[in-house]
């Protein structure tokens, strides 16, 4: 296929910039002329680390990697530590950084799947697991699958690219910008107040981030000005909202949409409906999805799914259906996701989902995160324990938060120990743990 060529036509004859970093500005012209360095090592079919982030280098050697049939495998500097597992689990043959082009290895121990995608003839794209739960997974997608829904025009808003490279979300952000004609904004930095900052120098329309963005967004100070004028819509994904959070965001930017979004780097980008602006109600769809709720577990089955895991068995069902592992109330059409069927504790024989006890702790104003989990317990099976980070600044006792608590949940969901410390947070601005 030819990427460039495809893009181009699909933005006809209008020269306009799609990409701001900082003062400067790019036109598609200006990919397409960007440097190649790079290139030269790349052969059909190999497996490419590209390491980096979205500027114009980066973004003309991902399009022409796509081009060359190579499978492309998006990095980041942030997460350098784990490289060598990166490489190790996708089979990587080249790694591209700063221009600078080094081979590993020659296709010696080629995965099966990896032979499929050589096969067809197609490009491929590895994407990883954030690992939240064990290792990251490497997911593998045909790319000529993963960009079919691209090609229908849709409307394209002004939109800060807060994900990152290697999240299928930022992938999703810029080719959707560039199949239609938008404009996509580097932020200058991803903190609550540069990012702030860029929406009001850029007059950004679109904000896509994470629940605990939103968070830390709120308890900043960052909007103590008031909300960027330009700002329209604030989407939010890759893992649960709290209502709380939501309201306070809904009182607080009365003039933005809020929008649930659902994807899965294992299925593709899901179409997702909010039931309103300050609702965690949902619906999944879009063309080739179907949704289930089998004992209140949501399954997807999508044609834009992955062809597999490399380095981990196959989570499809003989009819092709994923299981999320999300526990779900249903409305008619709407589900909302209530927690992980993996996470339940079981204290005394009651069943008790972490995000319950999340959701009442995050109700208090000082409390900037939340993690409950289950720990053994020699009477009750387990018991709860609950980590908590307060916001910088204030002051809070456990006692206090006890009785906060014991207001808003059964005794058995109750915390039996507090503690009161930093909630970690990976380099996507999602939870750990």
């Amino acid at each position: 296929m030819n990427l460039l060529e495809d893009i181009r036509r699909s933005r006809g004859s209008e020269d306009v910039p799609f990409l701001v970093d900082g003062e400067h500005s790019y036109r598609f012209a200006d990919i397409e002329q960007a440097s190649s360095a790079g290139l030269e090592e790349v052969r059909r079919g190999d497996v490419v680390a590209l390491v980096g982030d979205f500027d114009p280098d980066n973004i003309k050697l991902m399009l022409q990697l796509i081009d060359r049939g190579a499978i492309y495998t998006p990095l980041t500097a942030a997460t350098r530590a784990d490289h060598e597992y990166y490489f190790d689990a996708a089979k990587v043959d080249i790694v591209i950084e700063n221009g600078i082009a080094r081979r590993l290895r020659e296709r010696q121990d080629a995965h099966p799947m990896l032979e499929e995608v050589r096969a067809s003839g197609a490009s491929g794209l590895i994407l990883f697991s954030s690992g939240t739960t064990g290792r990251p997974k490497a997911i593998l997608h045909n790319f000529e699958t993963f960009l079919r829904k691209f090609r229908t025009p849709r409307p394209a808003l002004r939109t800060l690219n807060f994900l990152l490279f290697d999240h299928i979300g930022g992938i999703n952000t810029l080719l959707h910008t560039l199949y239609n004609s938008g404009v996509t904004v580097i932020p200058s930095n991803r903190s609550p107040t540069g990012v702030i900052a860029d929406i009001r120098h850029n007059e950004v329309e679109l904000l896509p981030t994470t629940p605990t963005f939103l968070r830390m967004l709120l308890l900043s100070g960052a909007l103590e000005d008031g909300v960027p004028p330009s700002l329209k819509v604030v989407t939010y994904g890759t893992e649960r909202m709290d209502q709380n959070t939501l309201d306070r965001l809904c009182e607080i930017a009365p003039d933005v949409d809020f929008r649930q979004t659902f994807g899965m780097s294992e299925l593709g980008i899901l179409r997702v409906k909010s039931r309103a602006r300050d609702s965690l109600w949902m619906k999944i769809g879009g063309e080739g999805v179907e949704t289930k709720v089998v004992d209140g577990i949501l399954k997807i089955r999508s044609a834009n799914r992955m062809i597999g895991y490399l380095n981990a068995p196959s989570p499809f069902d003989e009819e092709g259906w994923y299981d999320t592992k999300d526990r779900v109330d249903v409305d008619g059409e709407y589900i909302k996701v209530v927690g992980r069927a993996s996470d339940l504790i079981n204290v005394g024989g009651l069943k008790v989902l972490p995000s319950e006890i999340e959701r009442a702790a995050l109700e208090h104003p000082d409390i900037l995160l939340a993690s409950a989990k289950g720990k053994p317990n020699p009477i009750t099976g387990q018991h709860i324990e609950l980590t908590c980070q307060v916001r910088e600044g204030a002051d809070l006792d456990r006692k206090a938060l006890k009785a906060f608590l014991a207001d808003r949940l059964p005794e058995h969901a109750r915390p039996h120990r507090i503690v009161f410390d930093s909630v970690g947070v990976n380099h996507r601005f999602k939870r750990m743990g």
